[in-house]
């Protein structure tokens, strides 16, 4: 194998791994995957690369390596999706290389004929979300059979000697594949694939063949006819293709997403204010009309509290701290006089709150020991 060979080999192998080897690792990262639902069908085709092919030295002929253009293949399958990215299917392929040199350190030669891989394989494949509508990739591997005909021929350039080798040979075969998947938009179900694909053929495979001549296995000999067997032991194809699949049951595009409504904003809180008589907590038939408005108005909106906070003057008939007691117990009063007439006008009594402030937080501003009206009250807050 010269320098060229090897390069090449080494790079299409590390272009395989790495992007099966980057394949896996978007599978790792991502949870999400193209739901393929239900029976499918695919198709493709495109070049094939065939690595140099060992020829393994026979009793009958020299061994070398076939080393063959650039070709051609394609394949249809039919295959199931599980609807969480994983599907399988049955995969039918065919190969054709046509071969361009022989490559031996006993002569310079020229060849030509082709070698042709026809498979049946089974596949396992996950497709992947990556958050793109239009670009979904996958990968897989594969194992089956497959059949290898050879018909080539050989000539050297200096010896009298030509070789025809030619028949079929079948073994297992495996594969390895990582493609791209972008669906058609204005066809639901059809997708355009392109992908990379590995695949090899288990050797050794053994062809039938004839050679005339002066060159044999192991050097010159006798002018004379040989038969015998012509044995490959590496088959290993790398495929660009270009394809179409089709989803039969296409899972349904998800629903337009429904708009989302503005919370309501939160009615500004109103108050009532309910105010009394000196030194009392009973409530007038206006006080009452008051309240009966604040219940009201409570149950038209969302109400989520009420506060009733009572208060009085700074008047007392005992000035001074059993006065200031004397209010804020009083306050409280009248703030449940006003939480008992809420609730018998239909609010419910766990929304509402009743606080006494006693001489606290007047209405109107006033000195020690004054009555005023507007600060003998009770205000009803509306949450």
């Amino acid at each position: 194998m010269g320098p060229t060979s090897r390069r090449v080999r080494k790079s299409l192998l590390l272009a395989g791994c790495s992007l099966l080897g980057l394949a896996g690792a978007a599978a790792l990262e991502t949870a999400r995957a193209q739901p393929v639902t239900g029976l499918y069908g695919a198709i493709a085709g495109g070049a094939n690369f065939l690595q140099d092919e060992t020829v393994r030295l026979s009793p009958a002929f020299p061994g070398g390596r076939d080393r063959f253009g650039v070709g051609y293949g394609g394949l249809g399958s039919v295959g199931y999706g599980f609807g969480n990215g994983f599907r399988v299917e049955l995969e039918g392929n065919w190969r054709d290389n046509t071969l361009q040199h022989f490559l031996t350190g006993r002569f310079p030669s020229e060849a030509g004929g082709d070698q042709q891989n026809y498979g049946a394989m089974v596949n396992a494949l996950f497709d992947m979300d990556i958050g793109k509508s239009w670009l979904y990739p996958y990968f897989g591997v594969g194992a089956g059979y497959a059949w290898t005909h050879l018909d080539t021929h050989y000539a050297s350039a200096e010896l009298p000697y030509a070789q025809n080798t030619g028949g079929t040979s079948g073994n297992f075969a495996y594969q390895a594949m990582f493609g791209l998947s972008v669906p058609v938009p204005w066809v639901v179900g059809l997708s355009m694939t392109a992908e990379y694909r590995f695949f090899s053929v288990l050797g050794p495979e053994r062809f039938s063949g004839s050679g005339i001549g002066t060159a044999g296995a192991f050097g010159p000999q006798p002018y004379g006819l040989s038969r015998g067997n012509q044995d490959i032991t590496s088959d290993y194809n790398h495929s660009v293709l270009l394809g179409l699949r089709y989803e039969f049951s296409p899972a349904p595009p998800p629903p337009p997403a429904a708009p989302v409504e503005a919370a309501p904003a939160p009615a500004p809180a109103r108050s009532y204010l309910v105010f009394f008589d000196w030194d009392s907590a009973t409530l007038s038939d206006r006080a009452r009309d008051i309240v009966a408005a604040a219940a009201q108005a409570s149950t038209r909106v969302q109400v989520t509290r009420l506060e009733v906070n009572g208060y009085t003057d700074t008047s007392a008939a005992r000035p001074g701290p059993r006065g200031e007691a004397y209010n804020q117990a009083l306050s409280v009063r009248r703030a449940q006089a006003v939480q008992s007439e809420l609730v018998r006008d239909g609010v419910p009594a766990n929304v509402i709150e009743v606080h006494g402030f006693g001489e606290t937080h007047p209405l109107v501003p006033t000195g020690p020991n004054v009555r005023e009206a507007q600060n003998r009250r009770v205000e009803i807050i509306v949450h």
